[in-house]
């Protein structure tokens, strides 16, 4: 069974309570790494410079204590893998997601933009 490297458990643990749930879901079904959870100010501004984000400090849900986003990659691809391998991913922490009953956005679904790595809680039509 997969399961999380140092490296992804400290990911993991910078993200919401409810993300963290999800990663810990999905990571039973597929196996993957949590590259991105919460990002600094250089991190953020090195992402939006490079291209890799579309929005600068602080306005990324990543820019959040706790994060309210992560950025996920197969393993062991990583970034080589296919885009079907990031959308057999995706497909397993949106399943995750939905019988948690955990909102999430997934950057493969922006028209703009597409982000395969990335998932982001909702709003909160409430708050």
């Amino acid at each position: 069974m997969a399961s999380f490297g140092t490296k992804s458990r400290r990911c993991r643990d910078e993200c919401e309570p409810a993300l963290q749930r999800v990663l810990d879901k999905a990571i039973h079904g597929y196996d993957f790494s949590c590259i991105w959870g919460h990002r600094g100010e250089w991190d953020q501004t090195k992402a939006y410079l490079e291209g890799h984000s579309k929005v600068e400090w602080p306005n990324s849900n990543h820019n959040k204590v706790p994060s309210r986003a992560f950025d996920v990659i197969p393993y062991p691809a990583g970034f080589e893998a296919s885009d079907e391998e990031f959308y057999l991913l995706a497909t397993h922490i949106l399943s995750a997601a939905a019988e948690l009953g955990v909102p999430l956005k997934w950057g493969g679904h922006w028209n703009t933009f597409k982000d395969l790595a990335h998932f982001e809680l909702m709003e909160d039509p409430h708050g």
